[in-house]
This record gives structure tokens, C-alpha cells and sequence, in this order.
């Protein structure tokens, strides 16, 4: 069995050697002025060095671009195989999908799975630096908390998957497929002659997120129409409460809502609900994700379903596949998403 466990702990320290011909866990010692034996403590997260030391050692590491070979680490601190996996946070469904797949593919491969959650953490590059040294690859949902310097540093030492991240040279990545799906959900919603669509979420908020307001626009665009600007929130549901009332008190004029994912979607929807307003009589709701939910509420959320638990398989066999000496893919893996038609779009509506 794979265990998911939270970054954090440590074992028995030992000597680690780089990948690199460059830095070395001789140099990072030299640097922070301390034993070898100090440096494999604070990397393995042995918790018996002091503060100050920790983080001497620690940016000697950042200074010197170090990452442990994962395969001297497993001989080092002897255990089998284990990977990370960097999310933003767990709250929603989407993540627990996401995770749900990696994990279990993990354990059929007889990984371990180390979990490390970016909310709330200043330092993401050095985060992830960090959870290197204690995992043989990482994979990260987005590629916020894999910027260009950490990337060239893991290069070529340690296996890295980008989930529904932006593509960077040299590293693997897997995503579904956004904008067309986009484009045609928006072009459905306008098909019911709608003429008030608004797009809910922060196109600049992740690189899907942005690929699904290019589809968007797309479909406004083909009718010669030109898109209102996007109403730029977080993806959670208590932003869509907010988002409910800016529309019933008048602040939001609209009579479709194109939604980022199903979370803000069925927030909003039932809020308006709530207060009276009838979907899709009022205003239609269509969002992203086909999340278990959107299938059981009434009207029945028109979304678009992509294939979540598929990324989080195919991250975990990647990872398991280029520790154990396989090639990487550098084309892009693009997944297939679909469209699905329920009635809070309008169909089906008297």
C-alpha cells in the first residue's frame, strides 16, 4: 500500500551523495561551515539540529542549487520508492480526486506518497526544494510552485511531473484540454439566446483557467460578439455566495454565468435559489469539472467533464516510470474533456 503522509518528518540521517557533478553534500557543508553528518540530519528532517544551523544548511542548498540523487538517498536512508505531490490545498473536490488517482496508482506500484500542501507557505521554491531531498520525484498541480529556477535545478537530478500547469522545457507534463471545450459549452449557453454571459473565475489565476476564458472569448468572438470582462474570483465556494449576491443586488447584470468550475457554480446556484431567482428561468449556470454533485442537484449542472483521477494515474506512473530509467515524454499530454448537458443551462426548461 501507498501511504499519503504530510512533509515533514525525518529518519536516520546518513551521508547523501548529489546527482550533479557540481554541488555535493561535501560543498553544502563547507558552505554552511558544518560536518557532513549535520547536513544529511537537517535533509533527512531528523528535527535534532538547531534552528539557526537548519538554516544555514538550508541556504547553503538553495545557494548551491543541491538536490540529493534519489537513488543514493533510498540506499542511504533504506526504503522503497517515494514521491511527491505539490497541491495548493485539499478543500474541494477537485483535489481530492486529483489525489485519490495519484495515490492509488502509487500503491499499485508499491509507492510511498509524500503530500505537500503550497497554501499559506512564503517560500514555494524553497518548499519544494526542500521536499526534494526527502522523495525520489515530484509532481505539482500548476506550475506556480515550480518556477523556472527551481525547475533548472531539479533538471536532470530529480524526475518532475507538471499537473494542468503550463509547459516548461525539459519537464514532463499532463493536462486535460480546455479552451475548445470552452468554446463549445460557451457557444451552447449562447445558442439558447442568451446575450448577458459573464465568465466567473480569474483567467489569471492558472494556466486552465486561462485556456477556458480563451474559449470563452473564442465563442463570443465567432458570432461577432465582443465578451464582458470576467468577474475575477478564487475557485471556492464561499466566493461564489459573494459572487450570488453582487447579482442580486444588481451589481452583476447577466443572464448566463459561465463558471470557472462546478465549486463556484453550484454556490452560486443555489444561492439564487434561495433567494428566489429561478435557474435556468433567470439566468443559466453551466461550469467545469462534472464533480459528483453537479449531476444530483435540480437542475442538473451542465458542465464539462475532465478527467481528474486520470491525471493523478498518469503523474504517479510517469514519475515511477523515469525513476526507473525511462525516457522522458516531453510532448505535452493532453487528456480529452466533454461537454455535458444537464438543464441548468436551459435545456429541457418550459
Amino acid at each position: 500500500m501507498a501511504t499519503a503522509r504530510k512533509h515533514g518528518g525525518g529518519s536516520s540521517p546518513a551521508p547523501v551523495q548529489a546527482a550533479s557533478v557540481g554541488a555535493t553534500i561535501y560543498s553544502v557543508a563547507e558552505r554552511a561551515g558544518v560536518s557532513i553528518a549535520t547536513v544529511s540530519r537537517v535533509l533527512q528532517g531528523a528535527g535534532t539540529v538547531s534552528a539557526k544551523t537548519t538554516q544555514k544548511v538550508l541556504d547553503a542548498v538553495e545557494e548551491l542549487n543541491y538536490v540529493p540523487l534519489g537513488a543514493a538517498r533510498s540506499l542511504a536512508v533504506r526504503h522503497h520508492e517515494a514521491h511527491g505531490l505539490v497541491l495548493p490545498e485539499l478543500t474541494g473536490p477537485y483535489y481530492s480526486e486529483l489525489l485519490m488517482g495519484f495515490e492509488s496508482r502509487a500503491a499499485e506500484l508499491g509507492q510511498s506518497v509524500t503530500l505537500m500542501l503550497t497554501d499559506g507557505k512564503a517560500d514555494l521554491a524553497r518548499a519544494v526544494r526542500q521536499l526534494a531531498t526527502h522523495v525520489d520525484a515530484i509532481a505539482v498541480l500548476g506550475s506556480a510552485a515550480m518556477p523556472p529556477a527551481v525547475a533548472r535545478a531539479l533538471h536532470g537530478q530529480k524526475p518532475v511531473v507538471i499537473i494542468a500547469g503550463a509547459p516548461q522545457e525539459g519537464i514532463e507534463s499532463v493536462r486535460a484540454e480546455n479552451a475548445h471545450s470552452a468554446e463549445q459549452l460557451t457557444e451552447h449557453v449562447l445558442a439558447h439566446g442568451r446575450t448577458r454571459l459573464v465568465f466567473v473565475g480569474d483567467p489569471e489565476g492558472a494556466p486552465d483557467i486561462t485556456e477556458r476564458h480563451a474559449g470563452f472569448v473564442a465563442a463570443h468572438r465567432a458570432r461577432g460578439l465582443e465578451p464582458a470582462p470576467p468577474v475575477r474570483v478564487p475557485f471556492r465556494e464561499g466566493e461564489g455566495e459573494a459572487v450570488a449576491e453582487r447579482i442580486l443586488a444588481g451589481e452583476i447584470d447577466a443572464d448566463a454565468l459561465v463558471c470557472a468550475n462546478d465549486e463556484l457554480a453550484l454556490a452560486i446556484m443555489t444561492h439564487l435559489q434561495d433567494a428566489g431567482r429561478d435557474v435556468p428561468g433567470d439566468i443559466a449556470v453551466v461550469g467545469w469539472d462534472d464533480v459528483m454533485t453537479s449531476r444530483y442537484v435540480r437542475p442538473g449542472l451542465t458542465t464539462v467533464r475532465q478527467p481528474v483521477h486520470e491525471l493523478g494515474v498518469i503523474a504517479a506512473e510517469r514519475l515511477h516510470q523515469r525513476v526507473s530509467g525511462g525516457q522522458p515524454v516531453l510532448e505535452p499530454q493532453i487528456l480529452p474533456t466533454q461537454v455535458v448537458i444537464r438543464g441548468s443551462c436551459g435545456c429541457g426548461h418550459r
